[in-house]
């Protein structure tokens, strides 16, 4: 729980900082070569690092079958309170870069480490889900919000080394913790008392050891019904990246979300405190509390989703989960049109649906895969969920540019009725 809410508190603080960097750094230089800094200078430095985090989890999912779960997510904790660190002290945009390279490759392994260590060692496998959601998802709200009350205060690389101390005392804890990984499922190595061997880290039999192993079991996944559930989290991931990626900025044209100068606010003493002068143009966002709370409201969802998968076939979860994503697209529009109540109210059911699924689909990939290569399968899965997901911002993009915010939501409510549609395909054929 506590590397998912570190994973996920680095992955959205990261878009805070951007618009520092902006002023920050006149260039990029590469030895060879100088890069002016802008938008699109950094868009391509922050999407390698995004980039990695996605492609990532696939050789992490191979590594986690080899070496186990408990080692890896210490290495992740470590790596990511390092590049933050590295992050604090960079001098140039080219170490910036390096910083958010290593983030990238080091949040990379979590999920396949962290998934395949709840369904292989806890028995109440959705609602283990669920509790690990929801910590992921006070990362993801909490964060952003965190890192801008920081900024307030004292300097972006100050906030950078604040944020790496709680990755620091996880993975100090995780040097030092012992569990059986395997205790939900049956393996012939663990330790003779039950446990999980002197340094609790007895695994299944399994993994992959060559090229020619991976491509076996590769193939082996991909032939059954795990190749569904790999296009299940593919759309979960590009309606995820597509529908949040310019949220903000499509909410910005509503007058309901008007910036509010900060004058207006805050009583002159602490105006003053604060280093606010009179007409400062200095104003609070709405849009950005709005998209904030909508993350946040996930946690209820993480937890509905979770308690759900441990009382119903995972497969009528996907197909009633991904149908109301689907609904939620079509009328989210018509509900910001009508007014904030409305808004508010869809807004809230849709950060509880957003995150509903994913215990669904974490549980699916369980059910649809051998427990001895459970890594690679979560490997696959957040290859597609972050991977091929990451393209949902880029699909969301193109639409807004070339068309109408009415496009977008249909091509999202397209993306949902995908998941729910084989839902009901995996239902109805059997396991």
């Amino acid at each position: 729980m506590l590397a998912h809410g570190m994973v996920h508190t680095y992955e959205l603080s990261i878009p805070i900082f951007v618009s520092i960097w902006l002023t920050e750094f006149d260039v990029l230089s590469l030895g060879v070569a100088e890069f002016e800094v802008t938008a699109a200078t950094l868009g391509l430095v922050v999407t390698a690092g995004y980039g990695l985090f996605g492609v990532g989890a696939l050789p992490g999912g191979v590594l986690v079958d080899r070496i186990g779960s408990r080692r890896l997510i210490t290495l992740c904790l470590f790596g990511m309170a390092g590049s933050f660190v590295l992050l604090g002290v960079a001098p140039n945009l080219l170490v910036v870069t390096l910083a958010l390279l290593l983030w990238g490759a080091a949040a990379s392994v979590y999920h396949p480490a962290g998934l395949t260590l709840l369904s292989k060692g806890v028995e109440e496998r959705g609602t283990g889900f669920a509790y690990h959601g929801i910590a992921g998802n006070v990362g993801t709200g909490l964060g952003p919000l965190l890192t801008a009350i920081l900024l307030l205060f004292v300097d972006w690389t100050i906030v950078a080394v604040v944020l790496a101390v709680p990755a620091l005392v996880a993975g100090a804890y995780a040097i030092r913790a012992r569990f059986d990984e395997t205790a939900a499922v049956a393996s012939d190595t663990t330790a003779p008392d039950g446990g999980g061997g002197s340094d609790g880290d007895s695994r299944t039999e399994g993994g992959v050891a060559s090229f020619t192993e991976f491509a076996s079991e590769t193939r082996r996944l991909f032939a059954g019904a795990f190749a569904l559930v790999f296009v299940v989290v593919m759309a979960s991931g590009l309606y995820y990246r597509g529908v949040l990626t310019f949220l903000p900025n499509l909410l910005e044209s509503f007058p309901a979300f008007a910036p509010i100068p900060l004058t207006s606010l805050l009583p002159p003493f602490l105006t003053d405190a604060l280093g606010i002068p009179p007409g400062s143009g200095r104003s609070l966002n709405p849009e950005r509390y709005f998209y904030s709370g909508l993350l946040i409201v996930g946690v209820f969802g993480q937890y509905l989703g979770g308690k759900l998968t441990d009382r119903m076939p995972v497969e009528y979860g996907l197909a009633g989960g991904f149908g109301l994503l689907a609904v939620l697209a079509v009328v989210f529009l018509p509900a910001a049109n009508a007014g904030l109540a409305p808004l508010l109210a869809v807004g809230a059911i849709l950060g509880c649906a957003l995150f509903l699924v994913q215990p669904f689909y974490q549980a699916t990939v369980a059910e649809y895969s051998p427990a001895g290569t459970r890594g690679l399968s979560y490997g696959f899965t957040y290859l597609g969920v972050f991977g091929v997901g990451a393209l949902g911002g880029t699909v969301a993009g193109a639409i807004l540019t070339y068309a109408t915010p009415t496009a977008l939501f249909a091509t999202l409510a397209g993306f949902a009725a995908v998941g729910s549609g084989i839902g009901v395909v995996l239902a109805r054929r059997g396991r």
